[in-house]
């Protein structure tokens, strides 16, 4: 009875170190395929090799949700032009198989983080990689600032932050409508970048769907949307470009901007890597 009892835990313990080993061939199996990936990726993007950029995407289930919405439509066609970003390189190139149509110096995302607002919300800028695609197109593009733009521009002026909204005024200033009214009755003026409303020693958030919370100019001339916040787009600083600078975006010369603007089509495709 003892040797079937000592038997039977000796198999116990077999099964279990075969079970341990399996899972840990799995998981170094998935670690190597995705240092694989992220090895090989500039190489096949550049290459044109992008089907199979997609193939490795799809298997691994690296993708995030804006890139599986991305990857289920329909293959893309292989004598379809697409845009190629390079962040090292600050470049980008519109392409159609090997041919490149058009290039130019870009701006990508400065990598910095910021720590603030009343919940000590952290915001780390940086230019999404990967497979997106243009999914629509905009003349004279409006900016509407997440918080984070705020809370940055209070930290570089060492001022502090206050929101008002519909039901609440501050110093004076109230909402009517579409606008931020002063103590005077008249419309605050619309925001510049740099010059936001100071009131009692803190920078006023203006509450969305207000004119003082649109920046016009900011986004220069033109924007491919990329959805998710990013997009390619002109700029007024047109001194940032082939630099490390944005929040995220991709940014183009005006000029280049309003070159690239017709040719691409709503759902390119776009590779940043």
């Amino acid at each position: 009875m003892n040797f079937f009892r000592h038997g039977g835990k000796i198999a116990v313990a077999l099964v279990l170190g075969i079970v341990l080993t399996i899972v840990a061939s799995l998981y170094l199996l998935t670690d190597t395929a995705k240092l694989r990936y992220d090895r090989d990726v500039n190489r096949m993007v550049y290459n044109d090799n992008l089907g199979l950029l997609d193939d490795i995407r799809a298997k691994l289930g690296v993708e995030g949700d804006s890139l599986q919405k991305v990857l289920d439509r329909p293959a893309r066609d292989p004598n379809a032009p697409y845009i190629v970003v390079s962040i090292a390189d600050h470049q980008l190139w519109y392409k159609q198989g090997n041919n490149i149509l058009f290039t130019a110096p870009v701006a990508t995302a400065s990598g910095k983080e910021l720590v603030g607002g009343n919940s000590g919300e952290r915001w780390r800028f940086e230019t999404p990689r990967g497979r997106l695609v243009v999914e629509a197109k905009d003349e004279n593009p409006a900016w509407v600032p997440p918080d984070w733009h705020y809370v940055e521009q209070a930290h570089k002026r060492g001022v502090g932050l206050v929101k008002i909204d519909r039901a609440h005024s501050y110093g004076g200033y109230h909402v009517e409508g579409s606008d931020i009214v002063g103590p005077d009755g008249q419309p605050v003026p619309p925001p510049k970048e740099g010059h936001e409303l100071i009131v009692n020693g803190n920078l006023v958030v203006p509450p969305f769907g207000t004119n003082q919370r649109r920046y016009m100019g900011v986004l220069g001339t033109r924007r491919l949307d990329l959805g998710d916040g990013y997009g390619i787009h002109g700029t007024d600083q047109p001194e940032s470009i082939g630099h490390s600078v944005s929040h995220g975006c991709v940014r183009l010369r005006n000029e280049d901007i309003e070159q690239l603007y017709p040719m691409v089509a709503v759902g390119t495709p776009v590779y940043i890597y």
